[in-house]
């Protein structure tokens, strides 16, 4: 019978098969030739001592014994050309899960996506990047594959409450995902992989009849009698349904403008605002790993901290190994940032959001714009980011240590933001409650991790994208919202999501009440 085994041992030992074979022989006391096979199901780092370990649980099959490998496919998605349909606004993760969801249940996804196909969206993204340019529709946040697809691809989730993770992650392995994520402790495609299989995904939910609309901004919703009739575009088309999955995630400011005119209820959210953090990925590496080089058989490093400073939560986000600090701005005359990492991580900076949780009563100085106070108040960072580095896509910028001395720094090095920087105290850009968090936080990081708090570290500005400033409540149970019948706030811009998995997550669960509400 196949044994399971918990195990940990040196890097180069997980790094090789006939390594690893010739050690788990001496482990179960058998001949290396009498290994038929070993699969590797669960892998992580273990760099708590200065002898880093990989975890390990692999099955081990001997001469004889019957391999049984997981087979991962596709679910037999039926042709669903002829059923009745539901409208999808948003082809980021939320949306196009929803709309596999609906064709495996039996009805027909109108996927309406305000930006462009998946690989459209690069032209885009280099003008961005080189001319300073913001296509209001498609940008590093708005097109297909949403969000996700070209800032990075990490598909860790701690809300394993949420739902079934591993069926979120064998859906993208049989849509062409290395098989690693299911293996991983901190799974990852990577932005130069991710695109294809999201464009994989469109092709499946075409074939099986569902509808997909690129360059299609929803500009109303149709609702009589407290239920939804259908939405209108930006192009004058109206498109019925009486059921609508609203999945346009956290920077649709224009939707959430549109619900709080019609009278829609919707609350301002909490969400956590700061700075994107840049360091030489080598220092990362020799902090993480107490080594002065990295060596062959280890990834870049990454890194996770929290601080309560000044009562406030203040902790890395979506943090990039081997990556790249990316422009993301939705809008013209807004500076924003994010980070990504492609699939071998082999950039040489390592970049992380920096980020403090901020509470609704910050929001205070907007309290005239309602429920969209959180919005707007990260909108005035933005715009105030904007004016500081010259009104273009270059991002105010400043050395670490310089920051944590009131300190306007002299010289900015090259960073991997492509646009460019700009040399700027930091404590123009936010309120004066946040400089000074950012400030104690940074300096309780350096005690934390030796070598951390540094001039080689420039700091970009802002990191204000983490989450939607915005909550569309739904009913617990339903899912729908709670005061129009039909309509299904879905994902990260409803305010019920936190990432790749935990919106694709939802997005089937919308789908999901949606089939039980028509007794499916």
């Amino acid at each position: 019978m196949p044994q399971v085994l918990l195990l940990q041992v040196s890097p180069e030992i997980a790094a090789d098969g006939a390594l690893l074979q010739q050690y788990l022989s001496k482990q179960i006391k058998v001949g290396v030739n009498d290994i038929q096979h070993v699969s590797i199901l669960k892998r992580s780092i273990d760099a708590r001592q200065k002898a880093i370990k990989i975890n390990l649980k692999v099955v081990i099959y001997l001469q004889g014994e019957l391999i049984q490998e997981p087979t991962i496919t596709l679910p037999d998605y039926p042709n669903v050309t002829n059923k009745q349909e539901v409208i999808v606004v948003g082809a980021g993760p939320a949306g196009l899960f929803a709309a596999l969801q609906l064709i495996e249940l039996g009805l027909r996804p109108i996927l309406v996506e305000r930006g462009k196909d998946v690989r459209g969206r690069r032209r885009d993204l280099k003008a961005i990047n080189r001319d300073h340019i913001v296509n209001e529709d498609s940008n590093y946040c708005f097109g297909e594959g949403g969000a996700g697809t070209y800032s990075d691809g990490k598909l860790y989730t701690r809300s394993k409450k949420r739902g079934d993770v591993t069926r979120i992650l064998e859906l993208l392995v049989a849509f062409g995902a290395t098989p690693d994520i299911l293996v991983d402790a901190h799974p990852h495609i990577g932005t130069n992989k991710l695109p294809q299989i999201i464009q994989d995904i469109r092709e499946k939910i075409i074939e099986c009849g569902g509808q997909v609309l690129f360059e299609t901004r929803v500009t109303d919703i149709v609702i009589k009698n407290n239920e939804v009739q259908g939405v209108v575009t930006q192009k004058g088309d109206t498109i019925s349904a009486n059921k609508l999955i609203l999945a346009t995630g956290h920077s649709a400011r224009d939707i959430f403008e549109l619900l709080d005119r019609k009278k829609v209820l919707i609350e301002a959210k909490p969400f956590a605002l700061g700075v994107r953090a840049e360091h030489p990925q080598s220092l990362i590496d020799s902090i993480q790993y107490s080594c002065d080089y990295r060596g062959d058989h280890l990834p870049p490093a990454p890194y996770s901290i929290v601080k309560q400073v000044g009562g406030r939560g203040m902790y890395s986000f979506c943090m990039c190994p081997g990556g790249v600090i990316a422009p993301c701005a939705t809008s013209p005359g807004e500076v924003v940032t994010n980070g990504w990492s492609p699939s071998k991580r082999d950039q040489a900076t390592a970049n992380s959001g920096i980020v403090i949780e901020l509470k609704l009563e910050d929001f205070k100085p907007f309290e005239k714009f309602g429920p969209l106070a959180g919005m707007e108040f990260q909108k005035n960072i933005e715009q105030k980011a904007w004016h500081l580095a010259g009104e273009t896509q270059r991002v105010p910028a400043q050395r670490m240590a310089d920051f944590t001395q009131n300190k306007v720094s002299s010289s900015i090095p090259a960073t991997s933001y492509v646009p460019g920087t700009t040399s700027v105290e930091m404590g123009q850009v936010f309120p004066g409650f946040l400089s000074q968090i950012l400030r104690e936080g940074f300096t309780e990081f350096g005690k934390s991790m030796k070598g951390y708090l540094t001039n080689e570290a420039i700091l970009h500005a802002p990191e204000s994208r983490t989450s939607s400033p915005v909550r569309i409540p739904r009913d617990g149970i339903s899912l729908e919202h709670l005061q129009i019948k039909g309509l299904y706030p879905c994902g990260e811009g409803a305010g019920y999501a936190g990432g790749i998995i935990s919106a694709a997550i939802d997005g089937e669960k919308c789908a999901l009440k949606i089939a039980e509400s028509l007794n499916l």
